[in-house]
């Protein structure tokens, strides 16, 4: 099955994708899922696809069905990434992420490390500084609000089919914040969930995706 049509600008190994409007889950689900198979199977490019979805509520492979609070009419899903309870929305930026570990190195962790990494230097190309937290995946920003002090901007959920990685990142640009009373996300109670507009920072998507761009072969160089 080929990968969704839109503005396509191939790097050596790497397929990056922009897709426009607003992309029903499940039909980019099936379509990842069958890029991750020819990646595995056939020796395909990887690829990173930048898109947005329609609103829904995706709960991973830890998620809790106390955590899902009031979703009203928005669609809930279980899908197998990792994590739990998390919305994908207008005003979000999703990256899905399609790398070959049996050609990087099998080092889960050295992944995630690498997602963080490249998540927390696109942040800082406009002054806001992201921050990790031990044990929990995503960045923080410090607000000094809540337990913590700290606000979630973006969430990391990854799963790895057979040392080939799908689903990825999503990182908050200017979302209603309000979609996230009705879960607790990612299970965290000791902080709340933020985005740049709510930070004071106006960047629009198109300036996001460039600094994704420039910052991502810094941390996943391409293959030879």
């Amino acid at each position: 099955m080929p990968a969704p049509s839109s503005q396509l600008v191939t790097a050596k190994k790497l397929d990056w994708r922009r897709l426009g409007g607003l992309q029903p889950y499940q039909t980019l689900l099936d379509k990842m899922e069958a890029t991750v198979a020819s990646i595995r199977r056939d020796g395909a490019n990887e690829a990173v696809w930048l898109l947005e979805h329609h609103p829904i509520y995706t709960g991973g492979t830890s998620a809790k069905d106390e955590d899902l609070l009031a979703p009203g009419t928005v669609p809930c899903i279980h899908v197998g990434r990792g994590g739990q309870w998390t919305w994908h929305g207008p005003g979000q930026r999703v990256a899905y992420v399609m790398l070959d570990l049996n050609r990087r190195g099998k080092d889960v962790r050295s992944l995630v490390r690498g997602l963080e990494d490249w998540i927390i230097a696109s942040l800082g190309q406009f002054g806001v500084e992201g921050l990790r937290r031990d044990d929990l995946p995503g960045i923080w920003v410090n607000t000094g609000n809540g337990i913590s002090g700290l606000d979630k901007i973006a969430s990391i959920g990854i799963r790895i089919s057979r040392w080939v990685t799908w689903h990825g990142i999503a990182i908050n640009l200017n979302p209603s914040l309000d979609a996230y009373d009705a879960i607790v996300p990612c299970g965290i109670t000791d902080g709340g969930v933020t985005s740049f507009s709510n930070l004071g920072v106006i960047v629009s998507m198109d300036d996001l995706d460039q600094a994704l761009k420039e910052q991502f072969p810094k941390f996943f160089p391409p293959l030879p």
